[in-house]
C-alpha cells in the first residue's frame, strides 16, 4: 500500500519527543512523494515541520485509531511500534486504572504504588478455570493459565517474574503462589498452601531491604517450585536462592537500609523474651545506621516480627530455634560495634573488656579471649611451619566485616533448608510450577560484582524468551500452514560468550583469584589484554584504567573492577570460624558443621525426581577444603546453569514488571522510565518478532461479522473463507499484506488500520444519509405542530370573544331579575309580620281553653285508675284466702289416704307372697320409677318456664310502676307551678299596667337610641364577621397542618417500622446463613474425617478382626451422637482404640478435629437459640404493627367505655333521685299548699311498697325452686339404681331440728304443686305464720314417719345446696377481687393517662402526637410482652401434662386389661349362658402403619435409599414415597413403644441419605430426589406430631395417626440439619452444571445476531490454553433451566423449595455475569449492553412461564440489569452522573466506576467515558455506605427455610409396589 494513502491529510502520526519520549501530531496536508518535511499539528493546537532523514526517508509512526487504543492484547494494535505501545500502557494505566496488559506471550505489570482491590478471593474464583484470553489481564489469568497446562499437557510450568527493584516482582510472584494454593488446595491436612505462603514473610525479613528504588526490594533470586500431586493438589514445596548480596550486611548507601530482620529486632527488644539479646535502637548499631534511614513509612517494624515469629511457629521452627536465630542475628549486630584500635602501623587490637564483644561472646557461646586475638591475627602456614602475624586495623575491620557476612550468608542458607524440610511432602510429586523471582536488568552509577552477575543472569534469561517467543511463531504459522521465512531477531550469545567461555571474563576472574599476588589491577590488565579490540561488545572507559564497558542487551553498562577479586573469592579467617565451631551454642555449631552432617540434606527428595540445589554435594571430607575455596562466580554460573536447564524442561510463563516513576507516587506514568525498562525486559523484541511477520490475525468468522458493512448482497457466500478472499481481493490489492491459514485470515501490520478506515468511511456514509432523514423528518413534524398551534390559538381567540358577547347579554337578564326578586321580597316581609301577629293571638287563647280541659279529663282518668286499681286487690286478697282454703283441705285428704294406703302395704309387707311379687314385678317398677323420674324432669323444665315468665311479668309490671310514679310526680310539680303561676300573673299584671306608661313615655327615647345602637352593631357585626371568616380560614389551615403533620408522623413511623422491620429480617437471614455456613463446615469436616479414617485403614495392612463399623454411621453430626450415646459410645470408644493403635502420628489431629467438631455444634446450638430470638423479636415487631394499625379502634372503645360509665353515672343518679322522692312522698308533704293528687300517692307508694315485698319474695322462691331442680337432677344422676328408702331413712335418722324438716317439706310441697296453681305464689307472711304454728302440728304431719321420709330425700340436697353455695361464694369473692385488681389498673391506667393528657397539652402538636405515638408503643410493647410470657408459661403447662397424660394413659390401660382379667372369675364364665352369634366378616381397616423385623432393617434402609435409583423406579412412584415408607415404619415402632428401634431406624436413615449423597452426590437427580424426600419426612413428622400447631390442616383420620410416645422435636432438628445440607449440595451441583453456560450464553453468544461488533484480538485469543468446548447460548440455559424445573416437580419438591432455588440459580447466573463483565474490557460497550438486556428479559419471561415471579428471583438480576443500563445511557453531563447515581442503587460504587473505566467503544461514533465524568461520579458516590468488594460473591448461599407443608395424602390409603422388594414389611 502507497504511503500517499496512508499519509493523508487528517492521519495521526507519532514523532519523537525529548520529555515525553514520543508525542502525538496530526497531518495539516497530504503526503506527497519526496517530499522532505511534513506539516504537522499537535495536540496543544501548535504547528510544527517534522524534517524527513535525508537518508533514510523514514516516515513518522502511524497512530492506531482511536477504537483500538486501550487493547487488553498489545499484539491486536494494528500498528506495532514502541510510540503505539507505550501510548497503549499509559492509557490502560492512566484513564482506566489497569495495571495489567498482555502482549504477546507476556504480562506486562506495572506498578501502581497503591493498594487494589484486585487480589482477592472473589477476584481468584472468578478467573479461575477460565481461558487466559477471555478475561482481562492479570497474574492470575498467568498463573491458571500455567496450572491448566499442567493439568492438560502433563508438562511442568514456570513462571518467569523480572523487572527491576522496585517494579513489583516479589508481589507478583506471592499473588501467583496465592492462586495456587487457593485454587488447587492441598491434598493432606498439613495446611501445605499456608506454609507456602507463610515462607514469604520469613524470606522478606532476612532476604528484602529498602533500597533507594523500593522500599521492600528483594536482594536475592529465588525460584520455588511448588509441588502437586496426581489430583493436581499441592503437597510441598522447594526453594532455591541465588546470589544472596551479603554485602549489606556491613555496608547500606544513603537512605537504604539493612535486612529487615536487624530492624524488627531492634523494634521489638522491648519483649521479655528478647531482653537478654542486650539490643537497644537501630541507630545504636554500626550495621544499621549507615544509610541514616531506619524507618519506613507506613511499616511498623515490631508488628512486622509478630508477623515473622508466627511464619516461622507455622513452618515447623520451633520457640527455641527462633530465640536461637534472634541470638546470631543480635550477635552480628554487636559485632558490628567492636572497635578495633591500631597498636602500630602493622598490628591492631581490640581494647580490653569491650562490652559489645562480651556480648558477642556471651551470645556465641565462645571465649572472649579467642576471639579478641583472632578478629586482629592471622594464621600463615609454610611447607615446615605455622606462623600467627598480626594484622593492621583495616584489614582487621574487613576481617570482621567478612565474618558478620559468612554468619549471616550461613543463618540464610541454615532458613532455607529449614524452610524446605517445612515444605517437603512424603508423597511422590506428579509435577511442579516453578515461580522465579529474580533480579531484573540493573545499572547504577557505580555498578560493581553483584550487578554484573545479575545482569549476566538477565542475558541468559533474555536468550531463552527469544527462543521461546521465535519458537511459538513458527508453531502458529506452521500450524495454520503460512509460507514463513526466518525472522532476524537479537541473539545475545556473543554476550554470553564474552562472559562465561573460555578466556571469559568469568574464567579470567576466576584465574586471578588463584593467583598469590592477584589484584583487581591485574585482572583489569588482562581483560584489555584478551579482549579489548576483539569483541564488539566490551570497551574501555576513557578516563579509567580499572573499569570495562559490555554492551548488554538492554544497554551499556560501566563496571568498576574494585573490589572483584574479593567478592569473588569471599574469603573469611579459617581461625575465627574454628572458634565459632567450638562454641557451646548448638545452633551455631550446627550452622559450620559438615554438609552430611547437615540438618537438611543434599540428596534427591523421595518425590523421585532429582531437585536441583545450589550447593555441591560434599561426598568426601576431604574435599571440603577445595570446595571451601570455589569461587563465587563459579558457583553463581553452576546454579544458572541448572536454572536455565529447569526452565527449558517446562513451560515458561513471563511476567514483565515496570516501574512507572521513581518517585513512588501513586498512578504516576514517567515514559522515559517505562521505555527504559520495556527495551530491556524484551517487550520490545517480542513486538518486533510479531511485527516481523503477520500480527494481526482474525478468524474467517470474526472478519465477516465486522467487516460485513464492507461487502455487498452478492459477495456474501455460504463458504465464509471463500467470502472473505473474494473481499479481501477487492479491498487489499497487494497480496503480500495478507495470507491465508486453516482457521485465521494473517494480516500484516497496518492493514487492520486501514480496513478499519474503510469501515468507518462507509458507516460515515450511512450516517449521514440516516441524519439527513431524520433531520428531515424532524422539520416536517415541527412545521405541522406549529400550523396545528396557530389552528387552535384561532380557535380560542374566537371562541373568547364569542364569550364575552353571552356574558353581557346574561347580566343585563339577571339586573332585571333582581329588580323583580327584590319588590316581592320587601311586600313578602310586610305580610308575614301582620300574619305572626295574628296567629300569636290566637295561640294564647286557644291554650288557655285546652289547658283547663286537660286538667278536667286528667282528674277524671286518675279517679279511674284508683278505683281499678283498689277493686283489684280487694278481688285478689279473697282470692287467696280461698285458694289457700282448698289447698289445705286437699292436703288433708291426701294425708287420709296416704295413712290408709301406708297401712295395707306394711300388712303385704309382713307376708312372703308380696315379697315374691315384689321380686317378680321388679322390673316393672323400675320402669315406672324411670317413667316417673322422666316426668319429674318434664315437670322441672315446666316449673323452670314458668319461673322465667314470672320473673320477666313482675319486672315489666314494677317498669309501668316506676313509669307511672314518674308521670305522677311530673304532673304534681306542673300543678304546682301552675297555682304559684296564676298568683305570679295576677301580681304582673297589676305590674305591668303601672310600667305601661312609664314604658310608652320611654319608647320614643330608646326607639331613637335603638336606631343608633342598630347601625353600631351592623357595623360591630360586620367586623366580627370578617374576623369570623378570618379565623375559620386559619383554623382550616391549622387543621389542614395538624392532618399533614399528623399524615407525616404516620408515614414517618410505619417507615421506621419498615426499615426496622426489614433490619430484623436481614439479621435473621444473616444469623440463618451463618447456621447454615456453620452446618456446611460441620460437613466437610465430616468427610475429611471419613478421608482421614481411609486414610488411615490403606496406611495399616493389618487387617482388623471382628466387626467394623461403616463409616457412615460415624459421619452423623454431633446432634444425633446424643441421641444414641448410650449404645454408640462403647463402639466409639473401640474405634478411638484401634485408631490409635492403626496411626499414632495422626490421633492428635483426629482429636483436634473432634475437639473441633464439638466446638462447632456448640457454636451451631448458640447461634440456634440467638435464630429463636431474632424470629421472637420478628414476631414481636409484627405485633407491634398490628397494635399500630389498632390504634384507631382502640381509641373508639376508650370512647364507648367512658360514654357507658357516664350512662351508668346517669343511672345511679336517677336511681338515688326516685329514692329520694320516694322518702318526700311517704316523710311529709309541702306545708301550707294543698297538692292535687296527695291522697293518691299514698296509695301508690303502699302498692309500690307491697309489690316490692312481692317482688323479693319470688325472688326467695325462684332461688329455693333453683336449688331443688339441681340437687334433684344431680340425685337423680348418682343413685339411678338404687332404691328410695334406704337412703331417705338414713338421712331421716342424721336430722337436727325441726326447723330444717319443716323447710324442707314446704319445699317438697312447693315443688309437687299442680302446673296450674304455681302461678300464684304463697305470701311470705303466710308462710311464716304456718311455719310459726304450734309444735304438735309437727307430730301429725309426722304420723307413720312420714315427715321423716320427706325429709331424707331433701337432706342431702341441702347439703349440695349449702356446698355449691360455698363454691358460689368463693368463686365471686374470687372474681371480685380480680375485678377490683383490674378496676384499679384501670384507675392507674387513667391517671397515667390524664397525665399525660395533661402533659401533651402543654406540648407543641408536633411533640404532642410523638409522644403520645411513644407512649402508645410503649404501652402496647408492655403488654405485648406480658401476653408472650403468659403464652410461654401456658405452652410449657400443656407439653408438661400432654406427657404426663399419655404415662398416665398408659398406666391407666394397663391396670384395665388387668383388672378385667382378675374381675372375671371361672365360676361366671360357666354359670353364664352361651348364646350363639352371628359375626359377619369385616373389611380390615389398615392403620397407615408397615411393621418390621429389626434384622430387615439394613435390608429397609438398601432397598429403599442405598439402591434406589431416582431415574429408574423412583419416577413411576407418588412423589416422597420413600418418605412416607419410613415414617409408617416409624409409627409402628411408635405405636409399640420401642425407643430402641425409633432411634435406630432414625439414626439408619439419616446415615444412609448422607451416604448415597456421599457415593452419587454429583447426580442432579439423586441429590434433588432425597432433598424432596427428605423434606416430606420432616413435614410428616411434623405433621403426625400431635401438636396443635401442626395439626390445624389435618383431617380426623390423620390426627388419629399421630405419634403416641415420643417427642422426636430434636429429631427434628437433625433432618432439617440434613435438609439444609442436602440443599447446599443440591445447589452447588447445578452451579457446576450452570458455570460453563452462563458466560457463553448470558456474554459472549449473540442472541440479537448483528447487535455486537467484534473487535481484532490479540494472541491471547489464539492460545494453546483454548479448548474446544463447545458454544453455548441462552437457550442452553433456559433449556437447563426447564430441566431443573421439571425434575424437582416431578420429585415433588415442595412450591416455596423450588422458588429459593430458583432464586439461587438466578442468583448465581447474575452474579457470574457481572464477575466476568467487571473482568473483561471487550464486554464493556453500549451493543453489549443491549444484549444483556435482551438475555435479562428472556429469563424473566421464563419465570413467567414457571409462575415463579414471586419467588425473588427477578430482584437478584438487578445488578447485572443496572449495569447493562449503565452501559448504554449517556455519560457526559452532570445531569447523566446524577441519573447514574440514581439508576444504579443496587451496584457499588466500585463496580460503576470499573464498568465506567472499562467501557470500550466499538465503532468510532461512540466515545470512551472521560476521567473528569468518572471523578464527578466518585464524589457524588462517596457517602455511600457499602463494602469495598469489587466482584460479587457467586458462593454466596441464601439461607434456606422449609415452611410447613402438610399432605392431604391418607397413610392407610399408600400401596408399596413390588419393584421397591420391600416384601419383609407387613401393613398394620
Amino acid at each position: 500500500m502507497a504511503a500517499s494513502e496512508l499519509y493523508t491529510k487528517h492521519a495521526r502520526v507519532w514523532i519523537p519527543d525529548a520529555e515525553e519520549v514520543w508525542k502525538s501530531a496530526e497531518l495539516l496536508k497530504d503526503y506527497k512523494q519526496g517530499d522532505a518535511l511534513l506539516q504537522l499539528r499537535l495536540d496543544d493546537g501548535t504547528d510544527v515541520e517534522h524534517k524527513l532523514d535525508p537518508k533514510t526517508k523514514n516516515l513518522p509512526h502511524l497512530r492506531n485509531p482511536d477504537i483500538l487504543v486501550g487493547e487488553n492484547d498489545l499484539t491486536a494494535l494494528s500498528y506495532l511500534h514502541e510510540p503505539a505501545i507505550l501510548h497503549n500502557l499509559k492509557v490502560r494505566f492512566m484513564d482506566s486504572k489497569l495495571i495489567y496488559t498482555y502482549c504477546g506471550i507476556v504480562l506486562v505489570a506495572i506498578n501502581p504504588y497503591e493498594t487494589l482491590p484486585i487480589y482477592g478471593a472473589d477476584i481468584i474464583n472468578a478467573y479461575s478455570g477460565q481461558n487466559m484470553g477471555d478475561m482481562d489481564p492479570h497474574i492470575f489469568a498467568v498463573a491458571e493459565e500455567s496450572y491448566k497446562q499442567m493439568a492438560r499437557d502433563e508438562r511442568n510450568q514456570s513462571i518467569i517474574v523480572s523487572g527491576e527493584s522496585g517494579a513489583g516482582k516479589t508481589v507478583s510472584a506471592k499473588y501467583a503462589m496465592r492462586y495456587f494454593a487457593t485454587v488447587s488446595g492441598s491434598a493432606s491436612e498439613t495446611n501445605v498452601e499456608e506454609k507456602v505462603l507463610a515462607s514469604n514473610p520469613i524470606m522478606e525479613s532476612i532476604g528484602n531491604a529498602k533500597t533507594t528504588r523500593n522500599d521492600n526490594s528483594s536482594r536475592f533470586g529465588k525460584y520455588i517450585e511448588i509441588g502437586f500431586d496426581k489430583k493436581y493438589q499441592i503437597i510441598g514445596a522447594n526453594m532455591r536462592t541465588y546470589l544472596l548480596e551479603k554485602s549489606r550486611v556491613v555496608f547500606q548507601a544513603d537512605d537504604e537500609r539493612n535486612y529487615h530482620i536487624f530492624y524488627q529486632l531492634c523494634a521489638s527488644a522491648q519483649l521479655p523474651e528478647l531482653k537478654v539479646l542486650k539490643l537497644g535502637q537501630a541507630t545504636n548499631f554500626h550495621y544499621t545506621k549507615q544509610g541514616r534511614s531506619p524507618v519506613i513509612d507506613g511499616v511498623d517494624d515490631a508488628k512486622e516480627m509478630v508477623n515473622t515469629r508466627h511464619a516461622c511457629t507455622l513452618l515447623g521452627i520451633s520457640e527455641p530455634y527462633q530465640m536461637g536465630i534472634f541470638r546470631i542475628l543480635a550477635a552480628i549486630l554487636h559485632l558490628g560495634n567492636v572497635e578495633i584500635k591500631d597498636r602500630d602501623s602493622d598490628s591492631s587490637i581490640v581494647p580490653p573488656n569491650n562490652a559489645h564483644l562480651t556480648v558477642f561472646c556471651d551470645l556465641m557461646g565462645v571465649t572472649y579471649q579467642d576471639m579478641s586475638q583472632w578478629l586482629c591475627h592471622k594464621k600463615l602456614k609454610t611447607a615446615a611451619e605455622t606462623y600467627i602475624k598480626p594484622i593492621p586495623k583495616l584489614q582487621a575491620v574487613n576481617a570482621r566485616d567478612a565474618l558478620a557476612k559468612h554468619i549471616y550468608a550461613k543463618l540464610f542458607d541454615w532458613i532455607v533448608d529449614h524452610v524446605n524440610k517445612a515444605l517437603r511432602s512424603t508423597v511422590s510429586q506428579n509435577s511442579f510450577i516453578g515461580v522465579l523471582d529474580i533480579y531484573g536488568f540493573e545499572t547504577f552509577e557505580i555498578n560493581s560484582f553483584e550487578q554484573f552477575c545479575i545482569n549476566y543472569a538477565n542475558e541468559k534469561l533474555q536468550q531463552q524468551f527469544n527462543m521461546h517467543v521465535f519458537k511459538l511463531e513458527q508453531e502458529e504459522y506452521m500450524k495454520e500452514q503460512i509460507p514463513w521465512t526466518l525472522i532476524d531477531f537479537y541473539d545475545n550469545q556473543p554476550c554470553i560468550n564474552l562472559i562465561e567461555a573460555k578466556m571469559g571474563i568469568l574464567d579470567l576472574l576466576d584465574e586471578e583469584c588463584r593467583m598469590p599476588k592477584g589484584s583487581d589491577d591485574t585482572w583489569a590488565q588482562k581483560l584489555y589484554n584478551t579482549h579489548l579490540n576483539k569483541c564488539a561488545l566490551f570497551h574501555k572507559p576513557r578516563l579509567s584504567n580499572k573499569a570495562f564497558i559490555i554492551q548488554h542487551f538492554a544497554d551499556k553498562v560501566e563496571y568498576q573492577c574494585d573490589g572483584f577479586l574479593e567478592k569473588n573469592k569471599d574469603t573469611v579467617n579459617e581461625e575465627q570460624i574454628t572458634v565459632l565451631k567450638t562454641s557451646k551454642f548448638e545452633l551455631l555449631v550446627e550452622l559450620f558443621q559438615d554438609e552430611e552432617k547437615a540438618t537438611t540434606p543434599t540428596g534427591p527428595p523421595p518425590g523421585g525426581r532429582t531437585r536441583l540445589s545450589i550447593k555441591q554435594t560434599k561426598t568426601r571430607p576431604g574435599q571440603t577444603s577445595r570446595d571451601h575455596k570455589k569461587t563465587v562466580g563459579l558457583q553463581f554460573r553452576n546454579s544458572l546453569q541448572l536454572l536455565m536447564d529447569t526452565l527449558n524442561a517446562t513451560t515458561p510463563h513471563y511476567v514483565r514488571c515496570i516501574k512507572p516513576n521513581d518517585n513512588k507516587h501513586p498512578f504516576t506514568f514517567d515514559p522515559s522510565r517505562a521505555v527504559q525498562q520495556l527495551r530491556a525486559c524484551g517487550v520490545l523484541e517480542t513486538i518486533r518478532i510479531s511485527a516481523a511477520g503477520f500480527p494481526s490475525r482474525w478468524t474467517y468468522q470474526e472478519f465477516f461479522s465486522r467487516y460485513r458493512v464492507l461487502m455487498k448482497q452478492k459477495d456474501v457466500l455460504n463458504d465464509r473463507r471463500l467470502t472473505c478472499r473474494n473481499v479481501l481481493e477487492k479491498l487489499i490489492k497487494d497480496q503480500d499484506k495478507y495470507q491465508f491459514g486453516k482457521t485465521k485470515i494473517f494480516f500484516r501490520a497496518g492493514q487492520v488500520a486501514y480496513l478499519e478506515k474503510l469501515r468507518a468511511d462507509k458507516l460515515r456514509v450511512a450516517c449521514i444519509r440516516i441524519q439527513k432523514t431524520i433531520r428531515s423528518w424532524l422539520l416536517r413534524k415541527k412545521y405541522l405542530r406549529m400550523r396545528s398551534a396557530a389552528i387552535t390559538i384561532q380557535r380560542y381567540v374566537r371562541g373568547y370573544q364569542a364569550r364575552c358577547l353571552a356574558k353581557f347579554l346574561r347580566r343585563t337578564q339577571a339586573a332585571i331579575t333582581i329588580q323583580k326578586f327584590q319588590r316581592m321580597y320587601r311586600e313578602r316581609k310586610r305580610y308575614r309580620r301582620m300574619q305572626a301577629a295574628s296567629l300569636v293571638v290566637q295561640c294564647m287563647l286557644r291554650a288557655y281553653m285546652a289547658r283547663q280541659k286537660y286538667q278536667a279529663m286528667l282528674r277524671e282518668h286518675k279517679t279511674i285508675i284508683i278505683q281499678k286499681r283498689v277493686r283489684g286487690w280487694l278481688a285478689r286478697l279473697y282470692y287467696k284466702r280461698s285458694l289457700e282454703a282448698v289447698v289445705y283441705l286437699q292436703c288433708c285428704i291426701r294425708r287420709m289416704r296416704a295413712r290408709r294406703e301406708l297401712k295395707k302395704l306394711k300388712i303385704e309387707a309382713r307376708s312372703v307372697e308380696h315379697f315374691k311379687k315384689l321380686n317378680i314385678g321388679m322390673e316393672n317398677k323400675i320402669m315406672q320409677l324411670q317413667r316417673k323420674v322422666d316426668e319429674q324432669q318434664k315437670d322441672k323444665k315446666a316449673m323452670t318456664e314458668r319461673l322465667n315468665s314470672l320473673a320477666n311479668s313482675y319486672s315489666v309490671e314494677s317498669e309501668k310502676l316506676r313509669n307511672e310514679v314518674e308521670r305522677l310526680r311530673l304532673t304534681e310539680e306542673e300543678a304546682r307551678n301552675n297555682s304559684n303561676r296564676i298568683t305570679t300573673l295576677l301580681e304582673e299584671l297589676a305590674r305591668l299596667k303601672k310600667e305601661l306608661c312609664d314604658t310608652q313615655r320611654d319608647k320614643r327615647i330608646i326607639e331613637e337610641w335603638a336606631d343608633k345602637y342598630k347601625l353600631e352593631t351592623e357595623q360591630l357585626v360586620a367586623e366580627l364577621k370578617e374576623q369570623n371568616s378570618l379565623l375559620k380560614i386559619e383554623k382550616d389551615d391549622l387543621n389542614r397542618l395538624i392532618q399533614e403533620q399528623n399524615q407525616e408522623m404516620t408515614e414517618k413511623m410505619e417507615k421506621a417500622l419498615a426499615e426496622e422491620t426489614k433490619q430484623l429480617e436481614c439479621e435473621l437471614n444473616e444469623e440463618r446463613s451463618r447456621y447454615q455456613n456453620l452446618l456446611t463446615e460441620h460437613r466437610r469436616l465430616e468427610d475429611r474425617h471419613d478421608d482421614l479414617k481411609e486414610e488411615m485403614t490403606l496406611m495399616v495392612n493389618i487387617p482388623k478382626p471382628g466387626h467394623r463399623r461403616t463409616d457412615s454411621t460415624h459421619s452423623s453430626n454431633e446432634s444425633e451422637y446424643t441421641y444414641n450415646s448410650e449404645f454408640a459410645e462403647p463402639e466409639e470408644n473401640a474405634r478411638g482404640a484401634e485408631d490409635v493403635t492403626k496411626a499414632p502420628l495422626d490421633m492428635s489431629l483426629f482429636l483436634k478435629l473432634q475437639k473441633r467438631v464439638t466446638e462447632l455444634e456448640q457454636e451451631k446450638q448458640s447461634l440456634q437459640n440467638e435464630l429463636d430470638k431474632k424470629e421472637e423479636q420478628a414476631y414481636r415487631a409484627r405485633a407491634r404493627e398490628e397494635d399500630e394499625q389498632n390504634r384507631a379502634r382502640g381509641a373508639e372503645l376508650e370512647y364507648e367505655s367512658l360514654k357507658r360509665q357516664e350512662l351508668d353515672s346517669e343511672n345511679k343518679k336517677l336511681k338515688n333521685d326516685l329514692n329520694e322522692l320516694r322518702k318526700a312522698l311517704s316523710e311529709k308533704s309541702p306545708p301550707g299548699v294543698t297538692a292535687p293528687g296527695s291522697p293518691a300517692y299514698k296509695v301508690i307508694m303502699e302498692q309500690l311498697n307491697s309489690s316490692n315485698e312481692e317482688l323479693e319474695v319470688r325472688k326467695e322462691e325462684v332461688l329455693i325452686l333453683r336449688s331443688q331442680l339441681v340437687s334433684q337432677k344431680e340425685a337423680v344422676h348418682q343413685k339411678q339404681t338404687m332404691t328410695e328408702a334406704m337412703p331417705c331413712m338414713e338421712d331421716v335418722r342424721k336430722m337436727k331440728d325441726a326447723g330444717e324438716i319443716t323447710q324442707a317439706y314446704i319445699a317438697l310441697k312447693e315443688s309437687n304443686r299442680s302446673p296450674k296453681f304455681t302461678s300464684k305464689p304463697v305470701a311470705v307472711s303466710d308462710l311464716m305464720s304456718r311455719i310459726r304454728s304450734p309444735p304438735q302440728d309437727y307430730h301429725a304431719l309426722n304420723e307413720d314417719g312420714e315427715l321423716w321420709l320427706v325429709y331424707e330425700g331433701l337432706k342431702e340436697t341441702n347439703r349440695l345446696l349449702e356446698s355449691q353455695l360455698q363454691t358460689l361464694r368463693k368463686s365471686h369473692e374470687n372474681e371480685t377481687e380480680v375485678l377490683r385488681e383490674e378496676l384499679q389498673s384501670v384507675k392507674e391506667d387513667n391517671n397515667r393517662q390524664q397525665q399525660l393528657l395533661a402533659q401533651n397539652l402543654q406540648l407543641p402538636p408536633e411533640a404532642r402526637i410523638e409522644a403520645s405515638l411513644q407512649h402508645e408503643i410503649t404501652r402496647l410493647t408492655n403488654e405485648n410482652l406480658d401476653l408472650m410470657e403468659q403464652l410461654e408459661k401456658q405452652d410449657k403447662t400443656v407439653r408438661k401434662l400432654k406427657k404426663q397424660l399419655k404415662v398416665f394413659a398408659k398406666k391407666i390401660g394397663e391396670l384395665e386389661v388387668s383388672s378385667q382379667i382378675e374381675n372375671v372369675s371361672p365360676g361366671q364364665i360357666i354359670d353364664e349362658p352361651i348364646h350363639p352369634v352371628n359375626i359377619p366378616r369385616k373389611e380390615k381397616d389398615f392403620q397407615g402403619m408397615l411393621e418390621y423385623k429389626k434384622e430387615d432393617e439394613s435390608k429397609l434402609v438398601k432397598n429403599l435409599i442405598l439402591e434406589l435409583k431416582p431415574r429408574g423406579v423412583a419416577v413411576n412412584l407418588i412423589p416422597g414415597l420413600p418418605a412416607y415408607i419410613l415414617f409408617m415404619c416409624l409409627r409402628h415402632a411408635d405405636y409399640v413403644n420401642d425407643d430402641q428401634k425409633v432411634r435406630t431406624l432414625l439414626t439408619s436413615t439419616i446415615n444412609g441419605i448422607k451416604k448415597i449423597l456421599k457415593k452419587r452426590g454429583d447426580d442432579y437427580e439423586t441429590v434433588s430426589f432425597w432433598l424432596s424426600n427428605t423434606c416430606r419426612f420432616l413435614h410428616c413428622l411434623k405433621q403426625y406430631s400431635g401438636e396443635e400447631s401442626f395439626m390445624k390442616h389435618n383431617t380426623p383420620r390423620q390426627n388419629e395417626h399421630c405419634l403416641s410416645n415420643f417427642d422426636l422435636a430434636e429429631y427434628r432438628q437433625v433432618l432439617s440439619d440434613l435438609a439444609i445440607q442436602i440443599y447446599q449440595q443440591l445447589v452447588k451441583v447445578m452451579e457446576n452444571i450452570l458455570q460453563p453456560m452462563i458466560v457463553s450464553g448470558m456474554l459472549e453468544h449473540e442472541t440479537i445476531q448483528g447487535v455486537s461488533g467484534v473487535k481484532p484480538t490479540g494472541l491471547r485469543k489464539r492460545t494453546s490454553s483454548i479448548a474446544d468446548e463447545g458454544t453455548y447460548t441462552l437457550d442452553s440455559i433456559l433449556r437447563q433451566l426447564n430441566s431443573f424445573h421439571s425434575t424437582m416437580c416431578q420429585h415433588g419438591t415442595d412450591p416455596e423449595l423450588i422458588k429459593q432455588v430458583v432464586k439461587q440459580m438466578f442468583y448465581i447466573i447474575g452474579a457470574v455475569t457481572l464477575n466476568n463483565l467487571l473482568l473483561r474490557k471487550d464486554m464493556c460497550s453500549w451493543s453489549k449492553g443491549m444484549q444483556i438486556r435482551y438475555n435479562v428479559s428472556q429469563l424473566e419471561e421464563w419465570l413467567r412461564d414457571k409462575n415463579l415471579m414471586t419467588s425473588g428471583a427477578k430482584e437478584t438480576l438487578e445488578p447485572l440489569i443496572q449495569a447493562a443500563q449503565l452501559l448504554q445511557v449517556k455519560k457526559k453531563t452532570d445531569e447523566d452522573a446524577e441519573a447514574i447515581c440514581s439508576m444504579c442503587n443496587a451496584l457499588s460504587t466500585a463496580q460503576i466506576v470499573k464498568v465506567l473505566n472499562l467501557y470500550t467503544p466499538v465503532n468510532e461514533f461512540e466515545e470512551r467515558v472521560s476521567v473528569a465524568f468518572i471523578r464527578t461520579i466518585q464524589i457524588r458516590l462517596r457517602d455511600r455506605k457499602e463494602s469495598p468488594q469489587l466482584l460479587m460473591d457467586t458462593k454466596n448461599i441464601y439461607p434456606v427455610t422449609f415452611p410447613f407443608n402438610p399432605s392431604s395424602l391418607a397413610l392407610e390409603t399408600i400401596q408399596i409396589p413390588s419393584s421397591l422388594n420391600l416384601l419383609f414389611l407387613t401393613r398394620v
